[in-house]
Protein backbone atom coordinates (compact mmCIF):
# COMPACT_ATOMS: atom_id res chain seq x y z
CA UNK A 1 0.00 0.00 0.00
CA UNK A 2 1.33 3.26 -0.95
CA UNK A 3 0.32 7.16 -0.87
CA UNK A 4 1.80 10.82 -0.30
CA UNK A 5 0.35 13.47 1.51
CA UNK A 6 1.31 16.66 1.28
CA UNK A 7 0.70 20.47 3.40
CA UNK A 8 2.04 24.04 3.21
CA UNK A 9 3.66 24.93 6.33
CA UNK A 10 3.60 29.09 6.76
CA UNK A 11 7.79 28.96 7.53
CA UNK A 12 10.88 29.13 5.80
CA UNK A 13 12.12 25.91 5.16
CA UNK A 14 15.05 26.43 7.67
CA UNK A 15 12.73 26.48 10.56
CA UNK A 16 10.60 23.79 9.12
CA UNK A 17 13.67 21.72 9.35
CA UNK A 18 14.92 22.98 12.65
CA UNK A 19 11.90 21.94 14.50
CA UNK A 20 11.31 18.81 12.72
CA UNK A 21 14.57 17.24 12.63
CA UNK A 22 14.93 17.81 16.85
CA UNK A 23 13.68 14.29 18.49
CA UNK A 24 12.48 16.69 21.54
CA UNK A 25 10.08 18.02 19.65
CA UNK A 26 8.12 15.39 18.32
CA UNK A 27 5.83 14.66 21.92
CA UNK A 28 4.96 18.23 21.16
CA UNK A 29 3.26 17.19 17.45
CA UNK A 30 3.09 13.51 18.03
CA UNK A 31 0.72 13.09 21.29
CA UNK A 32 0.78 9.27 20.99
CA UNK A 33 4.15 8.97 21.65
CA UNK A 34 5.46 7.94 25.08
CA UNK A 35 9.18 7.74 24.57
CA UNK A 36 11.83 8.10 22.16
CA UNK A 37 15.05 6.31 22.79
CA UNK A 38 18.14 5.87 20.16
CA UNK A 39 19.57 2.60 20.35
CA UNK A 40 22.05 2.44 17.71
CA UNK A 41 24.54 4.64 15.15
CA UNK A 42 25.42 8.45 15.47
CA UNK A 43 22.18 9.92 16.70
CA UNK A 44 20.37 11.59 13.45
CA UNK A 45 22.67 9.88 10.91
CA UNK A 46 21.92 7.63 8.14
CA UNK A 47 22.10 3.95 9.49
CA UNK A 48 20.70 5.48 13.08
CA UNK A 49 17.98 3.11 15.05
CA UNK A 50 15.90 4.72 17.44
CA UNK A 51 12.59 2.68 19.62
CA UNK A 52 9.20 4.82 19.92
CA UNK A 53 6.70 3.98 21.68
CA UNK A 54 3.37 5.23 21.15
CA UNK A 55 -0.37 4.82 22.86
CA UNK A 56 -2.48 3.88 20.56
CA UNK A 57 -6.14 4.19 22.30
CA UNK A 58 -5.81 0.93 24.22
CA UNK A 59 -2.89 -0.44 22.92
CA UNK A 60 1.13 0.42 23.28
CA UNK A 61 2.82 -0.01 20.26
CA UNK A 62 6.84 -0.13 19.99
CA UNK A 63 8.54 0.56 16.59
CA UNK A 64 11.78 0.90 15.57
CA UNK A 65 12.89 3.89 13.29
CA UNK A 66 15.96 3.42 10.87
CA UNK A 67 17.22 6.43 9.57
CA UNK A 68 18.12 5.39 5.52
CA UNK A 69 18.65 8.80 3.88
CA UNK A 70 19.49 12.25 5.76
CA UNK A 71 19.55 15.67 2.85
CA UNK A 72 18.18 18.12 4.66
CA UNK A 73 16.76 20.22 4.33
CA UNK A 74 15.37 18.87 1.06
CA UNK A 75 14.75 15.20 2.37
CA UNK A 76 14.68 12.76 5.17
CA UNK A 77 13.84 8.67 4.59
CA UNK A 78 13.19 6.39 7.35
CA UNK A 79 11.72 2.88 8.12
CA UNK A 80 9.53 2.26 11.40
CA UNK A 81 8.70 -1.14 11.81
CA UNK A 82 6.45 -2.28 14.36
CA UNK A 83 4.97 -6.07 14.89
CA UNK A 84 3.51 -6.83 11.70
CA UNK A 85 4.17 -4.08 9.70
CA UNK A 86 6.97 -2.35 8.34
CA UNK A 87 6.59 1.59 6.94
CA UNK A 88 9.00 3.65 4.61
CA UNK A 89 8.59 7.09 4.46
CA UNK A 90 10.41 9.78 2.24
CA UNK A 91 9.94 13.24 3.76
CA UNK A 92 10.75 16.16 1.38
CA UNK A 93 10.82 19.83 1.93
CA UNK A 94 10.42 22.35 -0.54
CA UNK A 95 10.65 26.18 -0.68
CA UNK A 96 7.13 27.30 -2.13
CA UNK A 97 8.38 30.86 -1.20
CA UNK A 98 10.72 32.23 1.13
CA UNK A 99 8.47 32.34 4.41
CA UNK A 100 6.54 29.13 2.88
CA UNK A 101 7.56 25.10 2.75
CA UNK A 102 5.93 22.42 1.42
CA UNK A 103 5.72 19.08 3.17
CA UNK A 104 5.33 15.65 0.86
CA UNK A 105 5.97 12.68 2.80
CA UNK A 106 5.51 9.73 0.42
CA UNK A 107 4.23 6.05 2.52
CA UNK A 108 4.41 2.57 1.57
CA UNK A 109 3.35 -0.01 4.30
CA UNK A 110 4.06 -3.64 3.98
CA UNK A 111 2.13 -6.33 6.17
CA UNK A 112 2.99 -9.64 7.65
CA UNK A 113 1.46 -12.04 9.75
CA UNK A 114 -2.09 -10.79 11.27
CA UNK A 115 -1.44 -7.48 10.02
CA UNK A 116 -1.26 -9.20 6.65
CA UNK A 117 -5.30 -9.56 6.77
CA UNK A 118 -5.64 -6.36 8.80
CA UNK A 119 -4.00 -3.62 7.19
CA UNK A 120 -5.99 -4.10 3.77
CA UNK A 121 -8.99 -4.14 5.78
CA UNK A 122 -8.64 -0.92 6.87
CA UNK A 123 -7.23 0.31 4.13
CA UNK A 124 -4.75 3.35 2.73
CA UNK A 125 -7.30 6.11 3.51
CA UNK A 126 -7.40 5.02 7.55
CA UNK A 127 -3.25 5.26 7.23
CA UNK A 128 -3.28 8.31 5.40
CA UNK A 129 -5.31 10.13 7.62
CA UNK A 130 -3.27 9.15 10.61
CA UNK A 131 0.13 10.23 8.36
CA UNK A 132 -2.21 13.57 7.86
CA UNK A 133 -3.04 14.16 11.27
CA UNK A 134 0.70 14.22 12.27
CA UNK A 135 1.21 16.79 9.54
CA UNK A 136 -1.27 19.19 10.25
CA UNK A 137 -0.45 18.52 14.05
CA UNK A 138 3.04 19.28 12.97
CA UNK A 139 1.82 22.55 11.01
CA UNK A 140 0.22 23.73 13.81
CA UNK A 141 2.96 23.24 16.48
CA UNK A 142 5.78 24.92 14.39
CA UNK A 143 3.95 27.87 13.33
CA UNK A 144 2.32 28.25 16.71
CA UNK A 145 5.92 28.51 18.25
CA UNK A 146 7.53 31.36 15.56
CA UNK A 147 5.90 34.45 15.46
Amino acid sequence: MKYTNEIEIDLPVEKVIALFDNPDNMSKWQPELLSFEHISGEPGQVGAKSKLLYQMGKRKIEMIETITKRDLPQEFAGTYEAKGVKNWINNRFVETTPDKTKWISDNEFKFSGFMSVMGPLMGSKAFSKQSMKYMVQFKEFAESVEP
